[in-house]
């Protein structure tokens, strides 16, 4: 098996000039091209800027758009995650990324999880997405896509890689506060992304691929700080802070097979356990009743309800 290039496109986008950002993606594209990239990945709205607000449906495309289509026809022979606002039929509006192969828009991922604490306010403009499935690709291995805040919620890699991902390719616009803090927190805040993302490669024995921005919205710094993991857990690279670039990363997929059959973590997961006790834990929640028999396994004791003492 070939080596797979990747191309990490860390961009620093102009917010709200899509056409600039589409002009910027070609490019990437074509310099991706003449390296020998066979997949390449772009930041999270990275075709419009992140701190968009009021902005957002002025720059909105459906998946149909004329300029992503053009888009998708610079990848022929080869994939391209980009991330764009997409409007619904329903004119909703999502972060989405979508998965760009020979010369079409394969698969698109809206973001699940819309962070509204902080200097985030995603949910006053943007509606959360339901749906979360690995897609075959034409490299050769089912990619999971996720959009920032997802990997911040341990179900979204978990999913991911049992629906058969081997490679969970995360974009991202990960800013500091402003621009007196930007080291203290852009720095922290890279340190969190990459234990995240060294644990979940290694739990997941997957790559993972971070691909995040650089470059200003107003007065928010994003520090960039693209990554590709190892299913081992292992960095095989980390791109500078701040700085734009595009970073090539030659991965073997063979990887993953070694690493799944030396440690078999994958196989070994116990997604009915989990599902059943979920429901529990939602019935509880909620106040819904379940019917103790049928959760329990055949021949055990029904579990004991909360409040109630445990069965010996």
């Amino acid at each position: 098996m070939h080596p797979l290039r990747i191309a990490l496109a860390q961009l620093a986008p102009r917010l709200g000039v899509l056409d600039d950002n589409l002009a910027a993606h070609r490019r990437g594209l074509a310099e991706a091209r003449s390296g020998g990239a066979g997949l390449v990945v772009f930041p999270e709205l990275g075709l419009t800027g992140y701190q968009l607000q009021d902005l957002a449906a002025e720059v909105a495309m459906r998946v149909d758009d004329p300029r992503l289509l053009s888009l998708a026809e610079e990848t022929a022979g080869m994939s391209a995650v980009v991330s764009f606002v997409e409007e619904a039929d329903d004119h909703r509006l999502f972060i989405s990324a979508a998965l760009l192969e020979d010369g079409e828009v394969r698969f698109v991922h809206r973001k699940l999880f819309l962070p509204t604490y902080g200097l985030f306010d995603e949910r006053r403009f943007f509606a959360a997405g339901d749906r979360l499935r690995a897609v075959e690709s034409r490299i050769g291995a089912r990619l999971g896509l996720a959009v920032c805040e997802d990997f911040w919620h341990l179900a979204v890699p978990e999913t991911l890689a049992l629906d058969g991902a081997q490679i969970l390719i995360n974009v991202s616009s990960s800013p500091g506060r402003d621009l007196a803090a930007i080291h203290e927190v852009g720095l922290g805040t890279a340190a969190s992304w990459r234990t995240l993302m060294r644990t979940y490669a290694q739990l997941t024995t997957s790559f993972v691929v971070f691909c995040n921005r650089v470059g200003m919205d107003e007065t928010i710094s994003f520090w960039g700080g693209s990554e590709v993991i190892a299913p081992t857990g292992e960095a095989v690279f980390t791109a500078p802070l701040f700085d734009e670039g595009l970073h090539f990363v030659d991965i073997e997929l063979g990887d993953v097979r070694r690493e799944r059959i030396g440690l078999p973590l994958l196989r070994d997961e116990r997604p009915e356990l989990h599902l059943r006790e979920l429901r529990r834990i939602i019935a509880e929640r909620t106040g819904m009743a379940i019917d103790a028999a049928s959760e329990a396994p055949d021949g055990a004791e029904r579990p004991a309800r909360r409040g109630e003492p445990e069965q010996s």
